[in-house]
């Protein structure tokens, strides 16, 4: 007989069982996941169209913020299901509450760059669209914090910090404020929001979060933010065409850009993130956090693609060389997230792993070096796939045996 209930009237909230067999993403959390396509969309789009039109420096301070907000909202709730998720009526309507959230902030995106690129922060939509997430979330706390005796000062904590931070951020999004001053202005809400989490899992009750599930959440996020670059390489191909109709190049791009995708998709999986997670539950702070710029990474290389396809539809001046920035310098930050995130996960540095770091540095550059002779497209963008690469076949030659011989390190 299955042990799955066949209703959803409210149930009290416990903490589940870390522990807990065969953990895998629910049906709900998919469907939440789905709302951030839009929101990593969104993002993608303004950054390309951004730096494009030569606002670089002003887009990815926009581009910054708003990858915070989406990240930090989907980080909140996912930790908080995989520790107390009782899929009852009352969590899912909650987490419809935080999907229109997510679409409200979506929509707010524009205006977030528009008013960085004028001279203020006006995050506007932003912050009504985060108004309404963390209502669903202050409620899903409380629950926990009435229902759960273990972990209601945990919860209350939570429900706290997350209430003190929003009230600052309405603040804000009514504040019109000049860029610096709201950039400064914003410093201590970062603070409130990343410190407080910190300090309720440390110093009160532990939350039960289940560590393979929360590996699969993590990798499956990475998995949409990857469809940016998947979006990138078919906006690209599509522009190609117009241009110059079907060509062997439209084929190779086609090609490397999916080969991108997939290379960065091969490279992140390497890391048995579940496995560590368990063994080292405290280091999850800093995996989870870190994964904020692996997003934004993979979500700018995705927009560096875009950037591609403006350039060649005539849309954009820039050069060549600036194009082979625009995906090959977020491509250089994910890989330097992922060694970074896999060292301090596995509490060691193999030297190793700074020998395929440096080969992949060493594809990029090429990359940018191709196109600064004048070389198509086609070809500076399969050096950028390369990097990647270098890291696969290392992995999969020689890193692996690394790899086992520190967990069987850490089992002994």
């Amino acid at each position: 007989m299955t042990s799955v209930p066949l209703h959803h009237r409210l149930r009290r909230i416990q903490g589940r069982d870390p522990g807990e067999p065969h953990r895998a993403s629910s049906p709900l959390e998919l469907l939440f996941d789905l709302t951030f396509v839009i929101a990593f969309g969104a993002t993608s789009t303004q950054l390309a169209h951004a730096i494009a039109g030569g606002h670089t420096a002003s887009g990815l301070l926009a581009f910054g913020f708003s990858t915070f907000a989406v990240s930090w909202a989907w980080i909140n709730y996912s930790w908080w299901a995989s520790a107390f998720d009782t899929d009852d009526w009352y969590v899912r309507l909650m987490t419809l509450v935080q999907m229109v959230g997510v679409l409200i902030l979506s929509l707010g995106v524009p205006q977030v760059f528009a008013s960085i690129e004028e001279g203020e922060l006006d995050p506007g939509l932003v912050v009504a669209g985060y108004i309404v997430m963390r209502l669903g979330m202050l409620a899903l706390w409380l629950r926990v914090a009435v229902q759960d005796p273990v972990h209601r000062r945990t919860a209350l904590a939570f429900a706290g910090s997350l209430l003190l931070a929003q009230l600052g951020w309405v603040a804000l999004g009514l504040g019109h404020l000049p860029l610096v001053a709201g950039l400064v202005a914003a410093v201590p809400l970062y603070l409130i929001e990343t410190v407080g989490p910190i300090f309720a899992e440390n110093r009160l009750q532990r939350t039960p979060w289940h560590p393979h599930h929360i590996a699969e959440r993590y990798g499956l996020l990475v998995i949409i933010t990857l469809g940016e670059v998947v979006l990138g390489t078919a906006t690209t191909i599509s522009a190609i065409v117009q241009e110059s109709g079907w060509t062997a190049d439209a084929a190779i791009v086609g090609f490397a850009g999916t080969a991108l995708a997939f290379a960065l998709w091969w490279m992140y999986f390497m890391l048995p993130s579940g496995v560590l997670l368990a063994r080292f539950p405290r280091r999850g702070f800093v995996w989870g956090y870190g994964h904020i710029v692996l997003f934004g990474a993979l979500v700018a290389t995705g927009a560096g693609l875009d950037v591609a396809a403006l350039t060649t539809e005539g849309e954009s001046h820039l050069t060549s060389v600036a194009v082979a920035l625009a995906v090959a310098v977020p491509t250089w930050v994910l890989l330097t997230a992922f060694f970074a995130l896999y060292s301090l996960l596995i509490g060691t540095f193999d030297p190793f792993h700074l020998l395929l770091y440096l080969g992949a540095l060493v594809m990029l550059a090429a990359a940018v070096g191709v196109a600064a002779v004048g070389l198509p497209l086609a070809v500076w963008l399969s050096f950028v796939v390369l990097a990647p690469v270098v890291v696969i076949v290392g992995y999969e030659t020689v890193g692996y045996r690394h790899q086992a011989e520190r967990l069987a390190e850490l089992d002994a």
